[in-house]
């Protein structure tokens, strides 16, 4: 099977590296097309006038500045390879939910994404985006945990 758009979200980590590292493999192998994403999570009580007046927030400037480096420092790392990528800086409340909007929209047929690999009471807490994807992208999802 080969993969001809491959969504890769980033989150500025070392792990989401990995997944970008894992990511240029398959562009290599498949030449797949390659979309970077990061969620711009939007807390409703910080958000709401940005959210429904379309009002800017210094807060979330800052977050959306920082997104904005973590995807073109991911860009660069693709780019290393001379493979070329797009990028999308995605805003929201469910970051998983993006995720899979994203890959409907771009029309992924795989998901590579990092995996910081908490477990226990951390991973109770604080959830996991990539097992959330597993359990309900209907795109394949590929994890990958930092080595």
């Amino acid at each position: 099977m080969a993969y001809h758009n491959i969504l890769v979200p980033v989150d500025g980590s070392e792990t989401a590296y990995a997944a970008v590292d894992k990511a240029v493999e398959f562009a290599k192998a498949f030449g797949s097309k390659i979309t970077v994403v990061q969620v711009l999570s939007l807390d409703p009580y910080i958000a709401a006038e940005y959210i429904s007046a379309n009002q800017t927030n210094d807060l979330i400037e800052r977050a959306r500045t920082a997104v904005l480096e973590s995807l073109n420092a991911a860009k660069a790392k693709f780019n290393e390879h001379g493979i070329e990528v797009g990028a999308q800086l995605l805003e929201g409340q469910v970051i998983h939910r993006e995720i899979m909007e994203a890959a409907e929209k771009t029309h992924a047929d795989l998901i590579i994404i990092g995996s910081h690999g908490r477990t226990g009471f951390k991973k109770f807490f604080l959830g996991s985006v990539a097992q959330s994807l597993l359990g309900e992208s209907s795109v394949p999802v590929l994890v990958v945990r930092q080595a």
